[in-house]
C-alpha cells in the first residue's frame, strides 16, 4: 500500500505533505526528528491520509496536494481539524 499523508506542525502550525510506502515507519522518522526536511517544526500530528495501491497514482495525489489548489482542497476537506488547529497565515 502506498500513502499520501498530510501532517500538522504544532510548533509553528504549517502543513507538510507527503509520500510514503510505509506510514507507519515515515511517521515515526517524522516524530523522532530523522527527517531534515521537518525536524526543525517538530512535533507534528498526522492530519490527513490517503492510501493508493499504485505508488504513481499516490505520487501524483501527493503533486497536486501541494499545489495551491491542493492546499486549498486540503484545508476544504480537513475543515473541522483545521478548525481547531488553526494553520498560520501566508503572511
Amino acid at each position: 500500500m502506498h500513502y499520501v499523508y498530510v501532517l500538522y506542525s504544532t510548533f509553528d502550525h504549517g502543513m507538510y505533505i507527503g509520500y510514503s510506502a510505509n506510514l507507519r515507519r515515515r511517521l515515526g522518522e517524522h516524530r523522532l526528528g530523522l527527517s531534515a526536511a521537518t525536524r526543525h517544526r517538530r512535533p507534528w500530528r498526522l492530519a490527513y491520509c490517503e492510501p493508493y495501491l499504485d505508488p504513481n497514482d499516490a505520487i501524483s495525489r501527493e503533486r497536486f496536494l501541494k499545489s495551491g489548489a491542493g492546499r486549498t482542497y486540503l484545508k476544504g476537506e480537513c475543515r473541522h481539524f483545521f478548525a481547531s488547529n488553526p494553520l498560520r497565515s501566508a503572511a
